[in-house]
This record gives structure tokens, C-alpha cells and sequence, in this order.
């Protein structure tokens, strides 16, 4: 999935302060509009890092792939499950195949060789580490005499 406009009317522009999306474009696009089979998904902004968690039970980690291209995170699962069972008078098939595919657009504010995965529990979960000059720093106060 990549990131694509679909109005330009933003009630809630400069609300939000994120180099993670277009403030311009946060609640239109795509991104958050889930698809039929598409898996949920989080994005926590924190300081040092942006945390994201796709919800994607059932599958196992063998399952999964995931890679970055030209500044998108593309990320993709299948599984296909066959199961039979026969006794004289009956034979049962059963066949299962899941998929899913998901792609976004990763700021420039990323260090792509630092992006871990780990899946636990049904959840994909990514940390994308901040560059150095993305990260937000607590402002200094300054005691005034």
C-alpha cells in the first residue's frame, strides 16, 4: 500500500507535528483506511524512534518478508495450510491460504540500516531509530536573574 491522496480538506492541519506524515494529508490518506484482509496497524512516535505493530496472528515468522525499497517499508506474509484425513468410508480436505501486503513510506528522518523486527504473539513489530538531527530534544530552560 503506498500513500496516496484522496481529498485535501485537513480541519485539524498544524494539530499534529510529525515528520513520519504529511501533516497536509494525515487523516485523507490511505494509510489509515484498512482494507479487507489488510492486518491493523500502529505507529507510536517517540522520541529517539517511531515504534510500529501490524497485528498478524496466525502466521510464523518463516512466513513473513519484508524489505525497503526507494524509501518505503514493504512488508508481506503468506501461508497456506493443507490438512487430510481419510478412513474407509470418508476423506476430509481442508485448504487455507492467507496473505497480505502492506508498503509505507518511511520519512527521510530514518536510519534504514538500524530498523529491527521481531514478531511475538501475533504482532510484527518494527523500531525505526530517528538520525540524530530528527530527534526531538527537551528544550533547556533557562534560569532568569
Amino acid at each position: 500500500m503506498s500513500l496516496i491522496n484522496l481529498k485535501k480538506r485537513n480541519p485539524w492541519n498544524n494539530l499534529i507535528t510529525s515528520d513520519f506524515f504529511d501533516t497536509d494529508d494525515f487523516f485523507n490518506d490511505r494509510f489509515w483506511l484498512k482494507r479487507a484482509g489488510e492486518p491493523a496497524l500502529n505507529v507510536k512516535e517517540k522520541q529517539d524512534e517511531f515504534e510500529i505493530e501490524l497485528a498478524a496472528p496466525g502466521f510464523d515468522k518463516k512466513d513473513f518478508k519484508v524489505s525497503i525499497d526507494n524509501g518505503c517499508l514493504n512488508i508481506s506474509a503468506e501461508k497456506t495450510e493443507k490438512k487430510e484425513e481419510k478412513d474407509e468410508n470418508y476423506t476430509r480436505r481442508e485448504f487455507n491460504y492467507n496473505s497480505f501486503e502492506r508498503s509505507l513510506e518511511l520519512p527521510d528522518s530514518i536510519v534504514d540500516e538500524k530498523i529491527k523486527a521481531t514478531y511475538k504473539n501475533g504482532i510484527l513489530k518494527f523500531n525505526l531509530v530517528k538520525k540524530e538531527e530528527a530527534k526531538k530534544h527537551t528544550p533547556k530552560m533557562i534560569e532568569i536573574s
